[in-house]
């Protein structure tokens, strides 16, 4: 009866019923009469177990099984679909080489119209890649079920057909939004268009085009921008086709915000670091402020403004508040001409007044950077009653600004204002930072050259005093010192210091100590002091001025003994020559924060007289610390002194410091509040000094 079928019927129909995933799998077709009879057996039969259809044909089926296998499996299964069920399994069959096959099977009985069993039709795949092909079908349904990769398939056309439930979250849609639309009809407020680009190429060139960025809005999250990175690949047919496209998303938003945040660092720091070279490579109040108006527009701000203490750029002192308000003068400017936001600030030299209520006299105050995100008519109604220029900023588009006090060692100096129009986004906390560093930098160097101005006012005071308060360091190195006496009554000692200029741009760095409180040992300190600076001109070598040095001890009609320590340093190559008489030693701080005290021939002190002075040579690395102190610092009566040496070297671990705030750290520490003895501390910071 199944000669009645035709054959293209009984294959569709079996087709369906074994599974539509068979498609990617060489399947042999067979089909068998009722009583097992092979009636069929198509070019994928021959392929797979090597028979010819003449040699099957009119053959029982269970004579392809191995003889040496359980034919008893097969007969079953074979029997189950002769009874009108559908089978499937796996049986060992014989192929025409002579070597068994693993084979599984599917077989569907087709009834005849009289509803009897007419024909089974068997197909017939090798096991082993059946099963490879039925694991690949559940990573695949896995993968797309549970990654969290974002999964969409699209036909040709661009369509949805599919995406998983990660997509679905990623853009805030049901799949059944997705399905049979494109990406821009769904989500209008991402770049569609050029995402849809993308895939076309893919479409046409089969080359996957990976990492592409999606970036905007979904309804996921309406009210803020998102990034994902898109890869896609092209799908094909069999025959190689182009058939649709699938695309795999992963939303990136957070690392590209962490990557717009380090680089937004690293400008940052380079301009912190061209800060350091531009911003106070002079001396000069007015050129300091410039300096810094010009370095920070316009990568940083559109226009800038630096006002100083008014008493400060007339050569005063500044004042001891802002109780009464305060009067700026405006020494920096940026950009001098062609922006309309500088054509109403006022201009370069003018004295600004402003009252105690005002936004700059308040940021003075609190000696914290003041920032105004969003500058408009209601945040400038507060300043208005003091001046128009507010309001007239807002009018020509200035929308965030700035204000950052200039503060240097605990004083008020003066005042940066920063100030951004659009494009330019508004300021924000990291810009504060930012403006707070920079006028830090600019407020030292301002700091510096008040401080270099009133040091060359007193230097001819200061010359004929017989313990320098003042020292102006040589090229390339840069010293803090400090004296303490021992008490109000004893106020007047035999410690000094000082710090010489010698030629081919070397540096002798001193200290001493004449025994003695008193009148006495402060005309000897004087005398010497004065000795040393006429003996470093002739250029002598260290053991020949300490020769000398002696032989005016030796002058004196009183006997007198002093401790001397005397170093040459080079900035240029960081050779350092030490001699010592008698004198504690040297601390060495290299860069890294290692400090130890140096290993030098100690000597006996000045005056003893028949001693040979021993020199010892060493390289320090720029950047290095010199400590050189009097014994006043280090000895206690109540303390071992190589306990108090141990917490010398530890006080100065840290290099980086500022030397005024080592040498007050140091004092703090190891000078008791009444001291017995003079303290002389001299700090210097060889090479490195920009």
């Amino acid at each position: 009866m199944n000669e009645h079928i035709p054959v293209d019927e009984l294959i569709s129909g079996a087709a369906q019923a074994a599974g539509g995933w068979l498609g990617a799998l060489p399947v042999a077709l067979m089909a068998t009469s009722a009583t097992g009879t092979i009636v069929r057996w198509n070019q994928v039969a021959q392929e797979l177990l090597g028979y010819a259809p003449p040699q099957m044909l009119g053959r029982n089926i269970a004579d392809l099984l191995h003889p040496g296998s359980d034919r008893s499996l097969g007969r079953s299964l074979w029997e189950a679909a002769a009874a009108g069920r559908g089978v499937m399994g796996t049986v060992t069959a014989w192929h025409r080489d002579g070597h068994p096959l693993e084979v599984e099977i599917w077989a569907s009985p087709v009834s005849d119209r009289g509803q009897g069993v007419a024909t089974v039709l068997v197909f017939a795949a090798d096991a082993h890649a059946a099963r490879r092909i039925r694991g690949s079908s559940a990573v695949w349904d896995g993968l797309f079920a549970r990654s969290p990769v974002g999964i969409a398939i699209l036909d040709s056309q661009l369509r949805f057909l599919q995406v998983n439930a990660a997509l679905e979250a990623m853009n805030g849609l049901p799949e059944s939004a997705h399905v049979g639309r494109r990406l821009a009809q769904i989500l209008p407020e991402v770049n569609a268009r050029e995402m849809e680009e993308a895939m076309l190429q893919v479409l046409e060139t089969g080359r996957p085009v990976l990492d592409r960025r999606r970036v905007g809005r979904t309804p996921a999250e309406p009210d803020h921008d998102r990034v994902w990175s898109c890869s896609y690949v092209r799908v094909e047919d069999p025959a190689g086709m182009s058939i649709g496209v699938i695309a795999s998303l992963v939303d990136i938003t957070e690392q590209q915000r962490d990557h717009v945040e380090a680089e937004a660092a690293r400008r940052r720091l380079a301009m912190l670091s061209e800060a350091s070279i531009r911003v106070g490579s002079s001396l000069d109040l007015e050129r300091t402020a410039q300096e810094l108006a010009d370095l920070a527009v316009p990568r940083f701000a559109d226009a800038v403004t630096v006002d100083v203490l008014d008493a400060l750029a007339r050569g005063d002192e500044p004042g001891m508040g802002l109780t009464g308000g305060v009067a700026l003068r405006r020494l920096g400017k940026a950009p001098l001409a062609g922006s309309k936001v500088t054509d109403i600030l006022a201009p370069l030299g003018r004295t600004l007044l402003f009252p105690v209520a005002a936004p700059y006299t308040q940021a003075l105050a609190a000696r914290q950077s003041f920032l105004t995100a969003r500058l408009d008519e209601q945040a400038v109604a507060p300043a208005a009653r003091h001046s128009a220029k507010p309001a007239q900023l807002v009018a020509v588009g200035v929308h965030s600004l700035v204000m950052a006090p200039l503060v240097a060692r605990e004083t008020v100096l003066g005042v940066a204002t920063f100030y951004r129009t659009r494009p330019k986004g508004p300021f924000g906390s990291e810009d504060v930072t930012l403006a707070g560093e920079l006028a830090a930098r600019a407020a030292l160097s301002i700091d510096n050259a008040r401080l270099y101005h009133r040091e060359h006012d007193t230097a001819v005071i200061l010359q004929r005093s017989m313990l320098p308060q003042h020292i102006t360091p040589p090229p390339g190195i840069a010293v803090s010192h400090r004296y303490l006496p021992a008490s109000d009554v004893n106020e007047i000692g035999g410690d000094w210091y000082d710090v010489l200029a010698l030629a081919g741009g070397k540096a002798a760095l001193l200290i001493g100590d004449v025994m003695g409180h008193g009148i006495a040992a402060a005309a000897v300190m004087g005398r010497l002091s004065a000795s040393v600076r006429a003996l470093a001109r002739l250029d002598l070598s260290p053991v020949r001025l300490l020769h000398q040095l002696e032989a005016v001890l030796g002058d004196l009609a009183e006997p007198m003994l002093a401790t001397f320590l005397y170093v040459v340093c080079d900035p240029a190559t960081g050779h350092c020559t030490v001699t010592r008489a008698g004198h504690p030693p040297p601390a060495l701080v290299l860069p890294d924060g290692t400090v130890r005290l140096l290993d030098t021939p100690p000597g006996v002190p000045l005056g003893v007289g028949g001693i040979v002075f021993t020199p010892t040579e060493i390289n320090v690395p720029a950047g290095s610390l010199l400590v050189l102190y009097t014994d006043g610092l280090i000895e206690a009566r109540d303390r071992d002194l190589d306990e108090r040496l141990a917490e010398l070297t530890q006080l100065l671990a840290d290099p980086q410091r500022q030397l005024d705030h080592l040498c007050d750290s140091l004092i703090t520490h190891l000078v008791p509040a009444a001291a017995d003895d003079d303290v002389a501390l001299l700090v210097a910071r060889i090479g490195g000094i920009p």
